[in-house]
């Protein structure tokens, strides 16, 4: 007979025999084939065939289905942060408090210095997550820093506005860190999509830290409140007894009142939820670069390069005729196009600025459905598109020249300066992209995004008020008109320049600046360096009877903007009713 009774067997992870459970307690897994034995009077569960048996799903399996997520998804953001760092919670929170003290009275230097603790909680939350610190992301975080100074510094709204879009999507492009196309492009906007992550982080660490030191987290309550509780009192009675020092405390602590209190909480909520979307950002970044992009298919040498080599040709053709302009001269052509001066510089440069986009629309799907046979298909396509680019580039050069040809004639106005910044960025694209042929492409995206950034800022620091102020000041003693009208609308920034012109015209030019400036409160951190420049110039001028006949005054027959005679229509003048642009 055979012995029914197993003997223990030894556990596999070299457990004592004694402390471990016999083999007959043992339920044996399914499809095992081995001998078990059973207790007396208990039937032997029935076998189990192996094609029936399933798999027990696992933690990486959640829905029990034996499928894993697809590999894209997972690459994309590949780990969740560890527990909030305790800095980094401090950095929000004092983000939050400012964005509710500074933030609701107008834009300045506050927006600074509410992104200072922003930045200081996505580097804690980043050092926590051993991040390194990147050249890249240092370019993108000092930009994204240096664009907030131009609010602080220019009173005029829209190179202010273009500067703060800027510093965002150059902060979450630091956070980021793309490096494609696609990567740029997305991680300039993919902050936004933190914002729901990073709220369950927060809440998640507040409640275990929460739960470990109650006791100390107790203190630090107890002893900020007392904290506050003495500055108030303190701070009151001397601002009551010395009137010096309750004046510089006034310009220093923010006007808050009752009625604010909705919108003071809206700014805090909207400090503290942006900081937490940057740190987790920082700590769990997505890896926009990792989503699949296919190659456009490659075409043969002469599919592809013989629509090229034709637009290279009429761009050639084009540009002799304009080489043929410059040396015979304006009048020459003028006399025979039937054209005036103004019409001639005016009607070709929207032209030329769509005929420099869509070049660039043109080398993009050209590069996408290049050969790519070998190096002589990579000479081919560098030849081709290196010598368009080159040709674009004059197109660029003459489409600055007649701009600067009809600002000579009327002027330069917020549309005009604005139109040919943006071609003389593009004209800085088509040299980057030359450059890209010669040396590789691999930074490319971030040169172009970095040259658009540049560019934003160079705009907020070379303050278009103020260029345009002077720029029509000094046509004026040229003995050129000037539209008083149009000066009037612009901001505090062109004070220093309308104020060196004869009376009547100052006053006319300045009365709306001055009005705004008499009737604005606004703090000093809201406060931008040139409406301070402004209010030291005009102090407490009134301009009085000097404006009551300013209407027309300055407006002439002589390329004046609205009403002259050589000049009836005018696509960069933004009060013309017939401009479709």
């Amino acid at each position: 007979m055979s012995d029914h009774t197993a003997e223990p067997s030894r556990p596999e992870n070299g457990s004592d025999p004694a402390t471990a459970e016999p083999a007959a307690a043992e339920v044996p897994p399914p499809g095992d084939t081995a001998q078990q034995t059973m207790p007396a009077g208990v039937p032997e569960p029935p076998k189990v065939p192996s094609y029936a048996q399933q798999a027990r799903p696992t933690r990486a399996d959640p829905w029990g289905q034996g499928r894993t997520a697809p590999k894209e998804l997972s690459l994309l953001r590949p780990a969740r942060p560890g527990d909030i760092p305790v800095a980094t919670l401090w950095s929000v929170l004092a983000t939050g408090l400012l964005s509710a003290l500074l933030l609701g009275d107008g834009i300045g230097l506050n927006l600074l210095l509410v992104a200072l603790p922003a930045a200081l909680a996505a580097y804690f939350a980043a050092r926590s997550a051993a991040r390194r610190l990147r050249p890249w992301t240092a370019v993108w975080a000092v930009g994204g820093l240096a664009l907030l100074v131009v609010p602080a510094l220019r009173d005029a709204g829209w190179p202010s506005f273009l500067a703060i879009v800027s510093a965002f999507a150059l902060g979450s492009l630091a956070l980021h860190g793309s490096r494609s196309w696609l990567g740029v492009f997305l991680g300039s906007l993919g902050l936004l999509t933190s914002v729901a992550e990073s709220l369950g982080w927060a809440v998640r660490g507040l409640r275990d830290r929460m739960a470990g030191s109650r006791g100390r987290w107790g203190v630090v309550v107890r002893s900020g409140a007392v904290a506050i509780v003495l500055l108030i009192v303190f701070g009151a009675l001397f601002a009551s007894a010395d009137a010096a020092f309750a004046d510089v405390l006034g310009d220093l602590i923010p006007d808050v009142s009752i009625g604010d209190g909705p919108w003071r909480l809206f700014l805090a909520v909207l400090g503290l939820v942006g900081a937490l979307a940057a740190a987790y950002t920082a700590a769990a970044p997505v890896r926009w670069d990792k989503l699949p992009v296919r190659p456009g298919k490659a075409r043969g040498r002469l599919e592809w390069a013989l629509p090229l080599i034709v637009l290279n040709l009429l761009f050639a053709g084009f540009l002799a005729i304009q080489l043929t302009v410059l040396l015979g001269g304006y009048d020459k052509v003028m006399a025979e196009t039937d054209l005036s001066y103004s019409q001639y510089a005016r009607e070709g440069f929207w032209q030329l600025l769509w005929a420099t986009l869509l070049t660039l629309l043109v080398i993009a799907l050209a590069l996408r459905w290049a050969p790519r046979g070998g190096a002589r298909d990579r000479t081919l396509v560098h030849g081709v598109l290196g010598t368009l680019c080159l040709l674009t580039l004059v197109v660029v050069a003459s489409a600055l020249r007649r701009m600067d040809l009809y600002v000579d004639a009327y002027g330069l106005t917020r549309l005009r300066i604005s139109v040919a910044a943006v071609e003389l960025w593009l004209g800085a694209v088509l040299v980057l992209i030359m450059a890209a042929g010669v040396f590789g492409a691999r930074l490319l995206p971030r040169a172009v995004a970095a040259s658009a950034a540049a560019g934003v800022l160079a705009f907020g620091l070379l303050s278009p008020d103020g260029l345009i102020a002077e720029q029509n000041v000094q046509r004026y003693r040229s003995d050129h008109s000037i539209d008083i009208e149009y000066l009037q609308g612009l901001s505090a920034d062109a004070v220093p320049a309308l104020d060196t012109l004869p009376e009547p015209l100052r006053s006319c030019a300045l009365e709306e600046i001055q009005r705004t400036l008499r009737s604005s409160d606004e703090p000093w951190y809201a406060t931008s360096w040139g409406e301070s420049r402004a209010r030291d110039i005009l102090g407490d001028w009134d301009p009085g009877a000097r404006t009551r006949d300013c209407r027309g005054l300055g407006s002439g027959d002589n390329g004046s903007e609205r009403g002259g005679s050589d000049d009836q229509y005018d696509p960069y003048d933004q009060y013309d009713p017939y401009d479709p642009y």
